[in-house]
């Protein structure tokens, strides 16, 4: 499902470079969990063979390094597939950023110009996060996503259930208030910030191509908070919620139920 979006005004094959750099930050945020576990299974394994050789070689030959020998092989093999992946991404995002650069786009800043890379289902996980980080008292996260997408906590949205869907009118209007307090603060002078692996790791910021696995998981996310908050503030006992809310919240379940099986035969 390709949802609706704002043209990309700078290039066409801008909105590409940029789901490239999202791409490759998204697997850089599973290099580090995938290093932790190989380490893990070296040092096992290590461990392990050590222990079996006493037996028939003795602890001689390792002396009192014997406990040091698992360890060792686990930093070297873990630390080296991290240290390979870090390099490998240093260099994927290096080409982005030139050819972002060589377009007048700032690879650091990719909402600086407008939303025009983001699919709706991103926005609509975008503004669920920040109200969630309202909910918790994070001010300062909250405010990342101010400088960086405009949103304010007098947008009419609302979450937990959804008041606003993706391709619809309302995200549309949504969008272009967005995109009007970006272009104001870039016209006042203000530079949202600088953006980079950790905060795509933490947030997801950097815009990502819808594909079928990728919009699945992204309605999974932000009915995930919805849900969670429609349950913070009406409970779970039977007649709690309204029915308004009611209504919202069991529309959200059947249209994302609707979007599993219409995609299942291709995921």
């Amino acid at each position: 499902m390709q949802e609706w979006r704002t043209p990309d005004a700078s290039s066409e094959e801008a909105p590409a470079l940029w789901y490239e750099l999202g791409r490759a930050y998204a697997e850089a945020g599973g290099g580090g969990r995938r290093a932790w576990k190989l380490g893990l299974t070296v040092v096992c394994v290590a461990g392990a063979l050590v222990l079996l050789s006493a037996p028939v070689f003795g602890t001689a030959w390792a002396g009192p390094f014997a406990s040091v020998i698992p360890v060792a092989a686990g930093l070297v093999c873990g630390g080296g597939m991290f240290l390979r992946g870090r390099l490998r991404l240093r260099n994927r995002v290096s080409v982005v950023r030139r050819l972002l650069a060589g377009k007048g786009l700032d690879a650091s800043r990719p909402a600086r110009d407008g939303l025009g890379a983001y699919y709706d289902a991103q926005l609509v996980l975008l503004r669920s996060e920040y109200a969630y980080l309202l909910s918790r008292g994070a001010r300062k996260s909250a405010r990342l996503f101010e400088e960086l997408f405009g949103f304010t906590p007098e947008d009419p949205f609302e979450v937990g259930p959804l008041s606003v869907l993706p391709d619809t009118e309302e995200l549309r209007a949504l969008r272009e208030r967005w995109e009007g307090r970006i272009s104001s603060r870039k016209e006042h002078g203000a530079q949202p910030p600088a953006l980079g692996l950790r905060e795509d790791a933490a947030y997801r910021v950097f815009p990502r191509e819808m594909t079928v696995p990728a919009e699945l998981s992204t309605r999974r996310a932000y009915l995930e908070i919805s849900t969670r908050l429609l349950v913070e503030r009406y409970g779970r006992g039977p007649g709690s919620v309204p029915e308004e809310a009611r209504r919202r919240a069991e529309r959200d379940r059947r249209e994302y139920e609707a979007l599993v099986r219409k995609s299942g035969p291709r995921l």
